[in-house]
């Protein structure tokens, strides 16, 4: 079976998000996989496992969270969404920018 595309991938994540469905999620990303707040240059999270616990209690506390895509940019392995998330104690509007390396996420740049 042939990769996901960029695309794919950025959706896939996207829809097991809204889900909430954890293991769903997690595979949608490299099991080394760097998570990164921008402007920062350090990873806020590394590593598959490493986000298991972080994006599990928040499907857990947040039965109503939803991320809206609100635009999408595909160029090349990267993707580029701009989010609206409610569900939360405030909504917020984000930039994700998805690198994807064979079917899966490697690398996300998160502003808020």
């Amino acid at each position: 079976m042939p990769a996901r595309t960029p695309e794919e991938a950025a959706q896939a994540q996207l829809d097991a998000y809204n889900a909430r469905d954890l293991e769903a999620f997690l595979a949608c990303y490299t099991e080394d996989v760097e998570v990164f707040d921008l402007p920062g240059t350090e990873a806020k999270l590394q590593g598959r496992e490493a986000m298991r616990p972080v994006y599990g209690r928040m499907f857990d506390a947040t039965p109503d969270l939803h991320c809206e895509l609100v635009a999408r940019l595909c160029h090349d392995r990267f993707v580029i969404d701009q989010e609206y998330v409610t569900g939360r104690a405030e909504p917020v509007r984000a930039v994700a920018t998805y690198e994807v390396i064979d079917g899966l996420i490697r690398r996300v740049w998160f502003l808020r």
